[in-house]
């Protein structure tokens, strides 16, 4: 589903990304981990084009994300193009970013309307049922404001079910979240993986990438460093820094 190949991205003089090489099945829940500013929520968004890449090549699904290629030569997308190809690509960001002027079910209607021009009553329907899925079904018509931090990321991540994406991303989804709402929104991804959607979630919390993840992937300094599964990576580390990061994590 997800093959990045030497993915390298710089802002400016700094090297945010040095040769990223991942590949994400189908069906796959991948967990990226790290400290801060090792170029997670950058890769992140750079699957979807929200960041546009200096060299390598990243596909989803088997399509280029954001660009055409020529010969040995990358043709950036216009942004329609963009557009049509991120449809597929849902995304939960750290902050919920919801329409505040709009109830919940408003906010998962528009795009399906707007972008996928579906009748409005299929839509309705459909987003009352991805409101169900995430427990929000009796709040449909509240607005984000009536709405708990909790509450509103469970709104976000139905919003980009609304869309029937083939993948998830997820950009630390709890790390704005009082800690007693963290488990209302890692339930709802748990739900999500066993349905066997597949997902890519920066994350710090150790306890979901243990339980839910196929895969977990370890970066630092923009580079990955350790890539198993759990039980790989957090009961036997190769490396001396991914032992020293997890160390301070769990003692």
């Amino acid at each position: 589903m997800v093959e990045a190949r030497d993915i390298c991205k710089s802002y400016g003089p700094f090297e945010v990304l040095k040769g990223i090489d991942l590949t994400v099945h189908q069906g796959e829940v991948v967990c990226i981990i790290g400290p801060s500013g090792s170029g997670k929520s950058t890769l992140l968004r750079c699957m979807n084009h929200l960041e546009n890449i200096n060299s390598g090549r990243l596909f989803v699904d088997g399509e280029l994300v954001g660009y055409r290629q020529e010969g040995h030569t990358l043709y950036e997308l216009k942004p329609a193009e963009v557009c049509r190809r991120r449809r597929d690509i849902g995304m939960v960001f750290q902050h919920f970013d919801l329409f505040p002027h709009m109830t919940a079910l408003e906010n998962l209607c528009l795009a399906p309307q707007v972008v996928h021009r579906r009748k409005k009553d299929e839509v309705n329907r459909d987003a009352l049922m991805m409101l169900q899925k995430v427990g929000l079904s009796d709040k449909h018509a509240h607005y984000p404001s009536q709405l708990s931090g909790g509450q509103q990321q469970r709104v976000a991540i139905a919003r980009a079910l609304t869309m029937h994406p083939k993948i998830m991303l997820f950009d630390e989804p709890t790390s704005a979240l009082d800690p007693e709402l963290v488990g209302e929104v890692l339930k709802v991804m748990k739900d999500l993986a066993k349905s066997g959607m597949t997902m890519v979630v920066v994350t710090h919390e150790m306890g979901f990438a243990r339980e839910v993840a196929d895969r977990v992937v370890i970066m630092d300094a923009g580079r990955i460093i350790e890539d198993g599964t759990p039980e790989e990576i957090f009961s036997n580390p190769k490396t001396d820094r991914a032992r020293a990061f997890l160390d301070r994590l769990i003692s």
